[in-house]
């Protein structure tokens, strides 16, 4: 893999320098289609995420329930918000994993492990669940709270670094290196990444908030390469922060927008998709995904902000397990979209 990258990232690696994306960026043709094939009685709502196994297989996680109950006038967290249904590689609904479990509130993101795992954040529950690949619940990082307001408001200053805890607030993503140790996004008001062993023992946390190298906005999205570097989109200071696995700050990838989902391609000459996802209460501007190397370089963007096929409605999760043919997950559109790229 090493023998890809040019020699421009082994500079940012010594300096931290931003790396600024060409001005000029080419289109990349694509074809756009929504695969899934629901039963009559099932809907999409806001599509958090999308994630394919080894099979081919698609998991897709969606908001589509209520998510607190009112008990005179103070509010409870309860379950049923988000389900996570699956399909098989040609779009048919196979079944429904984790019904009623407990910590299924407002879903974030949905990943598969190289084991076919399946792993599961959800950003109210404050919860990363991992079930296994026949849907069987294996483990948690995390603990949902028993009773606050929802969201809870983000304290003035909160930025979560340091503390030796797995007790997060409103977490964006989960990945993981070669040797099996676990990243989370604690992103949306801790402003921080959590690292643990593969079984779940807390190694060290990363981050605080701010603009300056090593701090972030909001950790929306987190992939790690095969050489266990840590990309972070940092929604909010326009770039990618690149990290050592022990939270070293290596570049900064800039030029590409607002990244909110990012998605690493496996194989020997590995690419980013990154997306400047349009916000949603901008629904018009923006919504282009980049394709990028891992130095940063542009090779080229697809769609816009819309409603039309190839078009997007805020893009919150990115499937590369394809490098030429991605699954997008769509909050703003309540849809999957299966783009094959030319």
């Amino acid at each position: 893999m090493k023998r890809f990258l040019p020699l421009l990232f082994a500079a940012t690696v010594l300096t931290g320098a931003p790396v600024l994306a060409q001005d000029s960026v080419p289109a990349i043709a694509l074809t756009a289609t929504t695969p899934l094939q629901l039963p009559a009685d099932i809907y999409l709502g806001e599509v958090a995420g999308v994630a394919t196994n080894s099979k081919g297989e698609v998991f897709v996680h969606t908001r589509t329930g209520t998510a607190t109950a009112d008990m005179g006038g103070a509010r409870a967290f309860a379950h049923g918000g988000t389900r996570l249904f699956k399909f098989n590689a040609a779009g048919k609904y196979v079944g429904e994993i984790g019904k009623g479990v407990y910590g299924f509130l407002v879903g974030q993101q949905v990943r598969i492990d190289p084991q076919d795992n399946i792993w599961v954040v959800d950003q109210y529950s404050n919860m990363i669940m991992k079930f296994d690949p026949q849907g069987q619940f294996l483990m948690q990082l995390g603990r949902k709270p028993e009773s606050i307001n929802v969201p809870e408001p983000a304290p003035a200053a909160n930025n979560g670094a340091g503390q030796q805890t797995d007790l997060f607030q409103r977490p964006a993503d989960v990945a993981w290196d070669s040797a099996g140790n676990i990243y989370v996004a604690d992103g949306l008001i801790n402003a921080r990444v959590v690292k643990f062993d593969k079984n779940g023992v807390f190694i060290r946390s990363w981050g605080t908030r701010g603009t300056e190298p090593g701090q972030f906005a909001e950790v929306h999205s987190i992939q790690v390469d095969a050489n266990r570097n840590v990309y972070v989109a940092d929604r909010g200071n326009n770039r990618i922060q690149v990290f050592d696995s022990d939270g070293n700050v290596k570049a900064q990838l800039t030029g590409v927008g607002n990244p909110m989902a990012i998605c690493i391609t496996s194989g020997p000459h590995p690419y980013i998709y990154s997306s400047n996802s349009n916000r949603v209460n901008d629904i018009d501007n923006a919504g282009e995904i980049y394709k990028l190397e891992l130095d940063g370089k542009v090779i080229g963007k697809f769609g816009r902000a819309g409603k039309l096929a190839g078009e997007f409605g805020t893009v919150n999760e990115i499937d590369c397990r394809n490098p030429s043919q991605l699954f997008v997950a769509e909050i703003g559109n309540f849809r999957v979209q299966k783009l094959t790229l030319r």
